[in-house]
């Protein structure tokens, strides 16, 4: 595609952000940027125009895509001073009356809230699509991450070229809300698979096993998993620099147990996952990558998995 590709707006640069940003620039997409942050110097090089706020953005661009921390974080870009909302209050209007852009967010938050801003949007004459990413920062930069979305089938028509621009395994679930629900899912699935290897390397090695051997045995069994194979490597190799930080996985395991609490579940692993990321940042862990949940068990059994390596 040439620069004639679409004119996407992008907030929210952060580790994850900034590779799917670079993304969509690599496939012809012309992009307008803002941030909390300083703008990545890779941004402004690869041909990225800065904005000064989102409202510029949301101007200035046709598909205004978010990407920040937590419900609040999102709240604010869309409807705070300058926000979103703002610039297409003061975009032109078509012949129906519509403004007919698309406002995507790629954030993980709550998805009444979610809901919420969906009708916010709309009212202003234009689509919403809740499409939170699951992949970390290695499926942003290799462009491969799962994408699950909520919203109007057309909207995600529109806006499919961009997802397949950032990522492989793209679905539309359902209406608006129904992304961030799958999200929260899959968020309970990694956390607990996380928990579960994270207890079977601590046991293996408490036993005098070697942590490394054992996990690359278990690869080739029924027990094998991306978790396992991921972040059971960054256990025993004691690589905990962030890819998804324990702090964004605490937001949103109490977004499952707030939802679960709505709906009248019980969720008793995933309030055990919680738990024990909570000691992690009780014990200034919590910028830590969330395979570092390990280290609440190691502390509790006076263990590490395996040693630090040598400097």
């Amino acid at each position: 595609m040439t620069k004639s590709g679409t004119k996407v707006g992008f907030i929210g640069l952060g580790i994850v952000g900034t590779p799917m940003a670079l993304n969509l620039i690599k496939a012809g997409h012309v992009l307008f940027v803002a941030s909390r942050s300083k703008i990545p110097p890779e941004l402004a090089e690869a041909g990225a125009t800065v904005c000064t706020n989102a409202a510029e953005v949301a101007k200035r661009a046709d598909v205004i895509i978010t990407m920040v921390p937590d419900t609040p974080h999102v709240q604010d870009v869309l409807f705070g001073e300058n926000g979103v909302a703002k610039g297409l209050k003061e975009s032109v209007a078509g012949p129906d009356g519509r403004v007919g852009k698309v406002v995507v967010d790629m954030s993980s938050i709550s998805p009444m809230a979610t809901k919420q801003f969906a009708q916010a949007i709309n009212a202003l004459g234009c689509d919403y699509l809740d499409a939170p990413v699951s992949g970390g920062e290695v499926g942003a930069k290799a462009a491969s991450l799962t994408i699950m979305v909520g919203g109007p089938q057309a909207a995600f028509d529109r806006v499919l070229p961009l997802f397949q621009a950032m990522g492989k395994n793209i679905t539309l679930v359902g209406g608006n809300g129904d992304g961030q629900t799958t999200k929260v899912a899959n968020q309970i699935i990694v956390a607990l698979n996380i928990e579960a290897v994270a207890e079977a390397l601590l046991f293996a090695s408490k036993a005098g096993a070697d942590p490394a051997k054992v996990r690359q045995a278990l690869m080739g069994g029924f027990a094998a998993s991306r978790i396992l194979e991921v972040h059971g490597e960054r256990m025993v190799q004691r690589t905990f620099n962030p890819g998804f930080r324990i702090e964004l996985h605490q937001k949103d395991l109490n977004l499952a147990l707030q939802g679960a609490k709505e709906l009248g579940l019980s969720l008793p692993n995933t309030a055990s996952a919680a738990q024990l990321m909570q000691s992690c940042a009780a014990h200034g862990m919590a910028g830590l990558d969330h395979s570092a949940l390990c280290r609440s068990l190691e502390l509790m059994a006076n263990h590490e998995i395996a040693p630090a390596p040598a400097a």
